[in-house]
């Protein structure tokens, strides 16, 4: 799988250990780190592109608290990025909520468990069913108001 990843100064160490894991388990991974006095709305923004013009399938960001990251990538119409910092977030985030992107706390959230998450998020598919109603409904409110 193609994927995304981007952090702010607070989730490099982190950031570095996640990409080492996935491209181990096989991913390709971009690189959408930014450089000098940039900030995570600026990698949020590059991944959450990505993810909308398909040239990328999922996307990790990685701040202090992951709150930041998901706040930026959100700002994209038709992006849907969710803060995973235990296992039952991280499935549901792809089983009913369909996200595209994953966001993390580095402050938060240690190497082990982020692996865990990953591996969590990157196996689940999203169920469809009623879930899928409320998507439209989102997508509804995205054309309205962005």
């Amino acid at each position: 799988m193609k994927i995304g990843l981007g952090c702010d100064k607070a989730g490099i160490e982190l950031k570095e250990v996640i990409k080492k894991y996935l491209v181990e388990k096989g991913h390709e991974i971009v690189d959408f780190t930014p450089e000098g006095e940039e900030d995570y709305p600026d990698a949020a923004i590059k991944v959450a592109l990505a993810i909308k013009k398909k040239t990328c399938e999922r996307g990790i960001l990685i701040c202090g608290t992951g709150m930041g990251m998901a706040i930026s990538a959100n700002k994209v119409r038709g992006v849907r990025a969710t803060v995973c910092h235990d296992p039952y977030s991280a499935f549901k985030s792809r089983a009913s909520n369909n996200a595209q992107i994953m966001t993390m706390g580095a402050l938060i959230v240690g190497t082990e468990l982020a692996k865990t998450l990953l591996d969590i998020w990157l196996d689940a598919e999203f169920k469809g069913g009623h879930s899928a109603r409320k998507l439209e409904k989102i997508e509804e409110i995205e054309a309205k108001y962005l």
